[in-house]
């Protein structure tokens, strides 16, 4: 190559790179700021609609409560409503608990409102937002016609009343008393989410460029060398940018975890909400029905005796508390997944019953994948030290797991427990004759974000997590597998020999 040739190849080399990469990061950002974004501060909004529709919904059956214990006469109605009236005044939720309900009437009256008292007792269906829109009128409005519904209109922030700001309220009426019980989201709480999450997305943005940037600037230095450089750069550039993908995979995680608490944190907390007031409703009904089926024995309740349905709903309200506690516990341990293990490893464990617990707990969903579920306990089996709840968690995530690889419920599953006493270990073993997995995949399978069911909406976590889990038990998490013709994982936990 001549001087001339070479002078031109490096003036046009770096435009041909350059000009490729510049458009590229353009659009990146275009697509960041212009498209995902605002779909995520719309998904958001959503997100919080439901919430308050929700916590509404909550509240509303506290009235309903009270009301129910006024026409069983276990108290006056005017008693009743004084203490549905307090019980609902305290409630409080939200990130610093400054969030509120009120209750008004269809007059409207103001009934209840915990920041601002002075209009508790007053006609307000002339109470204006400085837009000048009668917002009561409007809840009375959208409560005859609909029972209930959304209002957006502007308020006071949370205890400040010099503040005043766009909310958004859900409001559902009480017809026997004529109230309207309602709560809301203020439209800055989600903005100032967004805020956060542009700063974080800009910051990347900026990272990604200096890298881009970087990149670029050596590929040009090496495409001015020899061919063997040149090679050289080529492999050197493949291994980058491999390496690229993967430190960018990972830096998602953050945000990934951000975005599967903020889903989970939301119908988590209506449960937390509700099945304690459900509960409490309950044990409030079952004397009143206890003395009706005592005086009526022959009758029956969803073609089932009444003692046997008490029975069942005292379960089925436990369940639903336990289930949306350990939602909370399995976000802490996604968080956690990169820390090092807690200490909280005192548990004196029957893998028995471990295992009984988990199986049942799960029943209902394996009975929609298979016909044929099989569990085979070992007698005598030592205990073990460790965690219960985090190993539940791995038995769940394989039994889970076992119930997507079924193709069709004449596939089965079983689940049995061994006590291998040559090795010291208490064996764990989850058997599907599923789909199967190849060679391949099996090598891959414990891997962050490595799963077969992307298309689905798996994320390749749990297995992940589940294996750390167990290694923080000083055991062993592992898989065998032949394609089409099913899975078996085991885990092994170690035990003294002592047991």
């Amino acid at each position: 190559m001549n001087s001339k040739e070479k002078s031109l190849s490096l003036k046009t080399l770096p435009v041909r790179i350059i000009i490729p990469v510049a458009l590229t990061i353009l659009l990146f950002v275009l697509t960041i700021f212009l498209l995902i974004i605002p779909l995520v501060e719309k998904n958001m909004l959503d997100d919080k609609r439901e919430s308050i529709m929700a916590l509404t919904e909550s509240a509303w059956s506290i009235l309903n409560l009270y009301h129910s214990k006024s026409q069983n006469k276990e108290i006056s109605d005017t008693d009743a409503r004084k203490l549905a009236i307090e019980h609902v005044k305290h409630l409080r939720y939200g990130p610093k608990q400054k969030d509120y309900f009120w209750i008004n009437d269809m007059v409207p009256n103001m009934v209840m409102h915990p920041y601002q008292p002075d209009l508790e007792g007053k006609d307000i269906s002339t109470l204006e937002d400085p837009k000048g829109k009668r917002l009561f009128a409007e809840m009375v409005r959208i409560v005859q016609h609909q029972d209930a519904g959304f209002v957006d209109y502007l308020w006071q922030w949370k205890d400040d009343s010099k503040r005043i700001v766009p909310k958004i309220s859900y409001v559902k009426g009480f017809k026997p008393w004529s109230w309207i019980v309602g709560t809301g989201i203020y439209v800055e709480d989600v903005r100032a989410q967004i805020r956060t999450i542009t700063l974080q997305l800009t910051y990347t943005c900026l990272l990604i460029m200096a890298i881009f940037l970087t990149l670029s600037g050596y590929i040009i230095w090496q495409s001015t060398q020899t061919k063997k450089a040149q090679i050289r750069a080529m492999e050197q550039s493949r291994l980058r940018e491999k390496q690229l993908l993967q430190a960018d995979k990972m830096s998602s995680l953050g945000i990934l975890v951000a975005g599967v608490a903020h889903e989970i944190n939301n119908p988590a907390t209506s449960l937390m909400l509700n099945a304690p007031n459900l509960k409490k409703a309950w044990h409030a009904f079952t004397p009143v029905l206890d003395d009706h089926f005592k005086d009526h024995p022959e009758k029956e309740v969803c073609a089932m005796p009444y003692a046997e349905l008490s029975n069942r709903i005292e379960s089925m309200l436990t369940a639903i508390e336990d289930s949306s506690a350990r939602i909370k516990r399995i976000i802490s341990d996604l968080k956690d997944f990169s820390k090092p293990s807690g200490t909280d490893m005192g548990d004196r464990i029957d893998v028995n019953q471990l295992v009984n617990k988990s199986v049942d707990l799960m029943r209902s969903l394996l009975k929609k994948s298979t016909s044929h579920l099989f569990v085979e306990y070992a007698d005598a089996l030592p205990k073990i030290q460790g965690n219960f709840q985090k190993l539940q968690q791995v038995v769940i995530n394989l039994l889970v797991n076992a119930g997507q690889a079924l193709e069709n419920p004449d596939q089965s599953i079983s689940v049995i427990t061994v006590n291998d006493e040559t090795a010291g270990f208490v064996v764990i073993e989850v058997t599907d004759t599923g789909r199967g997995m190849t060679s391949e995949d099996l090598k891959k399978m414990k891997e962050p974000f490595f799963t077969t069911r992307r298309d689905d909406g798996g994320t390749g976590l749990g297995l992940s997590i589940s294996a750390k889990i167990i290694s923080d038990h000083k055991g062993f998490l592992e898989f065998s597998s032949t394609a089409k013709k099913g899975l078996t994982a085991k885990i092994l936990l170690p035990y003294e020999e002592s047991e």
